[in-house]
C-alpha cells in the first residue's frame, strides 16, 4: 500500500472518538483532544521525551502518563567511560495529573513531586525550555539543568497516525523532531555538563495514543554533523520505527539533512540478540538506506504491577552508513550520536 501524506490540517478522531485520517505529514497537521478519545482512560497514552547531546554525554528526560503508570525519568549517560545514572519517579493511576498538552508546538509538560521538578515548556518563538530540580538525583545526589532547544530554519518533522489491527479503538500519534540545537548546562553532583549550539544537539520524540492490549515498539534516531562533503558539513538526522501498529499508510522513518525531511519507507532492525552490544544494522524495503549501529551501553527499564508490565531495552551509540536522498543521490555519514530502542507493554 502507498504511504498517505497528509499536506492540510485534519481532525484524527472523528464523531464517536474513533481515529481517522491515517497517514504521514511533515508538519503536526494532525487536530488531536484527549478527551474526544473513545477508548478508556487507562488505555490512553501521552508521552514527550527529549533526548539531548553533547560531546560528552547523552541526557535524556521524559514525562509519560500510560493511564495506570505515570512517570517522569532522566538519564544520563557518558560517552567517555560506560558510566550512567538514572532517576525515575512512578505514580500509580495519575489520570491526568501532568496535564500532558494536545499540542507538540504549545503548552507546557509538568511533573511536581515535593521539592522535584521537571518541565517541558514551548515558547512562541518555537524554542523549548527545559529545567529539572532533582534533589535527590540516586545516591543523595542533586541533579539541576536549564537548557534551550532552537529548532533550524528549515524544520519539517515527521508525524504519523498510525492504527491497530487488533483494536479498532486504538491508534498511535506520533511526531519527531530531531534537528535542535542546544544551549545551557546541566549540573549534575560535582561537575556540569555544558551545551553550546553547534555543538549540542537535541530530540524531541512527542507521542499520543490509545494502547491495545499489548505492543512492542522498536524505535531509533539520531542527530549531528556530518561531513558530507570536505568543504560542506551539514546537519544531519533521522527518526526510524516499526511497532504493532499498521504502518501501511504511513511509517515513522525519514532523514533530514539541514531540518528538511526525505521520506523512508519500511525500515528493518537486525538486532543481534545474543548480544545487544554487538553492532546492529538497519535496511529499508525501499534499499535506500544500509546502516550500522555500534553500542556504547545499554539501559534496561522493567515496571511491573498486578497486570500492567512494561520493558524497554535502550542501547546508546554511533550510527554510520549511506542513504539515498529524495533527488536520488546518495551520501554517507558517520558516527552520528544517538540510540535505539525496544520497549514492550502488556495489561
Amino acid at each position: 500500500m502507498q504511504q498517505i501524506e497528509i499536506c492540510d490540517p485534519v481532525p484524527l478522531l472523528d464523531d464517536s472518538g474513533q481515529p481517522q485520517n491515517f497517514g504521514w505529514s511533515r508538519q503536526p497537521l494532525f487536530t488531536y483532544n484527549s478527551d474526544n478519545v473513545y477508548a478508556p482512560r487507562h488505555r490512553r497514552t501521552e508521552s514527550d521525551r527529549y533526548i539531548v547531546h553533547s560531546p560528552t554525554h547523552v541526557v535524556v528526560f521524559e514525562i509519560r502518563d500510560d493511564g495506570w503508570l505515570g512517570y517522569m525519568g532522566i538519564s544520563v549517560v557518558s560517552l567517555r567511560d560506560k558510566k550512567r545514572s538514572t532517576q525515575v519517579f512512578r505514580t500509580f493511576a495519575p489520570f491526568d495529573i501532568n496535564k500532558m498538552p494536545s499540542e507538540s508546538e504549545t503548552g507546557v509538560a509538568r511533573w511536581r513531586n515535593k521539592k522535584t521538578h521537571l518541565d517541558f515548556v514551548c515558547m512562541d518563538s518555537g524554542a523549548r525550555i527545559i529545567k529539572a530540580d532533582i534533589p535527590n538525583f540516586g545516591h543523595n545526589r542533586s541533579m539541576r539543568c536549564a537548557l534551550v532547544l532552537s529548532k533550524p530554519e528549515s524544520n519539517e518533522s515527521l508525524s504519523a497516525n498510525q492504527p491497530f489491527r487488533s483494536d479498532k479503538n486504538a491508534f498511535r500519534y506520533t511526531r519527531c523532531c530531531p534537528w535542535f540545537t542546544v544551549e545551557g548546562v546541566v549540573q549534575f553532583f560535582s561537575s556540569e555538563i555544558v551545551f553550546t549550539k553547534g555543538n549540542a544537539w537535541g530530540i524531541l520524540d512527542w507521542n499520543r495514543g490509545a494502547r491495545p492490549k499489548n505492543d512492542v515498539r522498536y524505535w531509533a534516531a539520531a542527530c549531528g554533523m556530518s561531513d558530507i562533503s570536505p568543504d560542506l558539513p551539514k546537519h544531519m538526522s533521522f527518526c526510524i520505527g516499526y511497532s504493532m501498529a499498521d504502518s501501511s499508510s504511513g511509517t515513522e522513518n525519514g532523514f533530514f539533512i539541514e531540518g528538511k525531511l526525505h521520506k523512508l519507507d519500511q525500515v528493518t532492525f537486525h538486532i543481534p540478540l545474543s548480544n545487544w552490544l554487538s553492532p546492529w544494522r538497519f535496511t529499508s524495503n525501499d534499499n535506500k538506506l544500509e546502516m550500522t549501529f555500534n553500542p556504547h551501553q545499554e539501559r534496561i527499564d522493567r515496571w511491573n504491577l498486578l497486570f500492567y508490565s512494561s520493558t524497554r531495552r535502550q542501547v546508546f551509540g554511533f550510527f554510520s552508513g549511506k542513504v539515498q536522498l529524495d533527488d536520488g543521490s546518495v551520501i554517507e555519514f558517520h558516527n552520528l550520536t544517538g540510540f535505539a530502542e525496544r520497549s514492550k507493554m502488556q495489561f
